[in-house]
């Protein structure tokens, strides 16, 4: 048994409590791991950790910083297969999608904030005559990083890397249903020379040592994705002390197929986004709207891809591996029968899969719902999409921006004047046209409406994790 413990000061604690949670392994529905639950007697000793560190660490130079993160760059890469495993034991993806994708992504995540700090520029404003103004960034002090379970490495290193290299010292909280590479990335971060009280893991329930991590008066900035009601509390407790927030939150992504798309790469691509890591990802298209014209041979085609993708023992090769939980099964079943008693029509999937009591369910394709139906309106998250018909530009742009969310959408058509018309009318933080996931992290990422508040990425996110300071010389 795996006994998963609190990092603090550059050792491994047990829990002030004495109390673990299970931690399931979802491709079997066993008990792999304990996984230490925090009360507020961990935090304060984490954050005294935290504050200690952050004089030392703030004061490297640039050079110095990113040399530590690239060298924890390189032990996550050398350690990939063991990484990728333990991910794919915690969240039941498939290891070979942890492989290729997860822990690749998470070590992309610190080279790339690495070698940002040391080629960004500082502002500067002359005042002809006057006075020469320039912008200083200092880190805040002591952050505190939330992450979720769906990419459990990959968003965990999205949020820690940009505040470490910004010169703050973090406390993380990984999701209690995924905390296994984040511990296992605890070791690593000591042989990369990270030093003590720089990054500090609390493990446990996301109501309990998350919402006192959030309230803490020390802690002076809060990263969190997760599901929008929590994104909703986090934000009304940070806006009580003035602290800051940046939350990425669900996402209700719309796909729209127009009649002239490549048509092979639109279907390929799309079943791709719909079902990548069991439709677990906020970027995930989960309504696909195609034109009229050609509905009915795309959802043919469509149908017959979603049929042919393999479900099973995520350590085999296999196209889709368990759900995360045996909670999150159940919700995403209960989606599905309820669209089916909304009078929607199941063309593929739509039940559950028994194999080695773990959680899996078919990839799931539902067509016969307007958008403003339950499922057409929530987060489902999970391997279900709906395909609806449109007749025009305005009546997709429409129906697309039907939901609360605005995260993600894809757009597929060969006309380039139209994608961009239709791409400026749709309100999601994020528009790929002709694909999907390519991500250059030099960019904005986050959502409109309530798929979030503020960005992460590239100079974003090392702007978040720090205060702008204008300094005024006379001249």
């Amino acid at each position: 048994m795996i006994v998963i413990d609190n990092f603090i000061g550059g050792e491994f604690h047990k829990p002030k409590s004495g109390q673990y949670l299970d931690n399931i392994n979802p491709a079997v529905g066993e008990v792999f791991a304990k996984i230490a639950n925090s009360s507020a007697k961990d935090l304060e000793v984490a954050v005294s950790a935290a504050s200690g560190a952050f004089h030392e660490w703030s004061r490297k130079t640039l050079a110095q910083r990113s040399k530590i993160l690239h060298r924890l760059a390189d032990l996550i890469d050398e350690n990939l297969e063991a990484l990728a495993r333990a991910e794919s034991q915690d969240n039941g993806k498939p290891v070979a999608l942890a492989r290729r994708v997860d822990i690749p992504r998470a070590e992309a995540n610190f080279r790339f904030f690495a070698s940002a700090i040391i080629n960004e520029s500082t502002e500067a404003h002359v005042m002809e005559g006057h006075a020469v103004n320039y912008t200083r960034r200092a880190p805040l002090g002591v952050v505190g990083c939330i992450s979720p379970w769906n990419l459990p490495l990959y968003l965990f290193t999205w949020k820690i890397a940009p505040a470490l290299a910004a010169g703050n010292c973090v406390i993380a909280k990984p999701s209690e249903v995924t905390p296994y590479t984040a511990f296992l990335l605890c070791q690593l971060a000591n042989e990369a020379g990270l030093p003590p009280g720089v990054l500090n893991v609390l493990h446990g329930r996301g109501a309990e040592i998350g919402q006192l991590l959030v309230d803490h008066a020390e802690v002076k900035a809060i990263s969190f994705t997760g599901g929008t009601q929590t994104g909703r509390i986090i934000g009304q407790a940070a806006a009580r002390q003035f602290k800051k927030v940046s939350l990425e939150l669900g996402g209700k992504n719309p796909v729209v197929v127009f009649d002239d798309c490549n048509f092979e790469e639109a279907v390929q691509t799309t079943v791709e986004s719909s079902f990548t890591n069991q439709g677990e990802i906020c970027l995930c298209g989960s309504r696909i709207f195609i034109q009229k014209g050609i509905y009915e041979q795309f959802k043919a085609a469509f149908v017959e891809r979603v049929k042919a993708l393999k479900v099973g023992d995520p350590a085999t090769e296999v196209d889709l591996g368990a759900l995360v939980s045996h909670d999150h099964l159940e919700k995403v079943d209960s989606y599905v029968s309820k669209a089916r008693t909304d009078g929607g029509k199941v063309l593929a999937g739509g039940s559950r899969i028994t194999l080695m009591n773990g959680y899996y369910y078919e990839p799931t394709v539902i067509e016969g719902l307007d958008e403003y139906c339950q499922i057409n309106q929530e987060e489902v998250f999970g391997p279900v999409v709906t395909l609806m018909p449109f007749s025009d530009e305005a009546d997709v742009i429409s129906k697309a921006n039907s939901t609360p969310y605005g995260l993600a959408a894809v757009i597929w058509t060969e006309n380039l004047k139209r994608a961009h018309a239709v791409a400026h009318q749709i309100k999601s933080g994020i528009i790929w046209i002709n694909c999907w996931m390519l991500r250059d992290l030099r960019t904005p990422f986050g959502g409109m409406k309530s798929s979030g508040v503020g960005r992460e990425g590239g100079s974003e996110a090392l702007r978040f994790f720090t205060e702008p300071q204008n300094i005024c010389v006379k001249l």
